[in-house]
């Protein structure tokens, strides 16, 4: 390696809410060599970061511009609304966004809904992020709707949260750059997507460069060699060539004793004269 040549590594940007630790569990089983660095970033940030290069691939919320980004949608949150833990929406199990409209919603600049405003009554200013929600929430100002991660990670002991069954929904993807799907970008989508190390399917079960070896330790030889390949050699070592199944004629018993015709019936040649 020349000192102008880095080593490999991959950066994953990933937003709040979203927690990559299983997936970046099995990148350092898989590939303990190649260093993965976690990038948080605000959600609105995300797409701009990746656009600009700050990073590889990100977990992200959707939408994101699909003519520049590629997107492999994974799952789809839960919405919650968040309220003091006196509050009188404690008493249900879930609320409807027609059980808010008496409430006042906060709506933070960063919010990760695809609407214009929340139902309920407006509040009388915006928050400049959902934490900063949180905490006028907390002092019994109003309510906030989140994807239920974000009400998990803004957690505080006075504060609950009840799902909202008809509110929007905010989906997590992996996404990157169309033009940057790079061989460690697919071995990320093969860990995310579940694939095994042996799958057909991603860079991890072809032959690494200079390695000569599948992804599972056999060399390129022994890895081509199948079962087929090894029948004939079973063949010979019985003589040269796969017997035939011997029939239950009088001719067949005749070839498994070694002779042929009424010869191989009397044994012994008579002696000549």
């Amino acid at each position: 390696m020349t000192g102008s040549e880095e080593s490999p590594s991959f950066r994953l940007a990933y937003v709040p809410g979203v927690t990559p630790a299983k997936w970046v569990k099995v990148w350092h089983e898989r590939l303990p060599d190649i260093p993965l660095t976690l990038v948080q970033a605000p959600a609105a940030e995300a797409p701009e970061l990746l656009r600009a290069g700050g990073a590889d691939a990100g977990l992200v919320r959707l939408p994101v511009d699909r003519d520049f980004f590629s997107a492999i949608p994974l799952y789809t949150e839960t919405s919650v609304v968040v309220v003091p833990k006196d509050h009188l929406i404690t008493a249900a199990d879930e609320v409807t966004l027609a059980d808010l409209a008496d409430e006042v919603l906060f709506h933070p600049l960063d919010d990760v809904f695809d609407w214009t405003a929340p139902p309920g009554e407006p509040a009388f200013e915006r928050p400049a992020t959902t934490p900063d929600a949180i905490e006028l929430v907390a002092a019994n100002v109003g309510l906030l709707v989140v994807p239920q991660s974000l009400a998990r990670l803004y957690h505080r002991r006075d504060l609950t949260y009840r799902p909202v069954v008809d509110a929007p929904q905010s989906s997590v993807a992996l996404s990157w750059p169309q033009e940057a799907t790079t061989d460690l970008v697919e071995d990320f989508i093969g860990i995310v997507r579940g694939r095994t190390v042996n799958s057909t399917r991603g860079r991890t079960t072809s032959t690494r460069a200079g390695d000569g070896r599948p992804a599972d330790g056999r060399t390129a030889a022994s890895a081509g060699t199948s079962q087929s390949d090894k029948k004939p050699r079973r063949a010979e070592q019985r003589g040269g060539r796969q017997q035939p199944a011997a029939k239950s004629s009088g001719r067949g018993r005749q070839a498994r004793a070694g002779g042929a015709g009424p010869a191989a019936k009397r044994g012994r040649p008579r002696r000549r004269s």
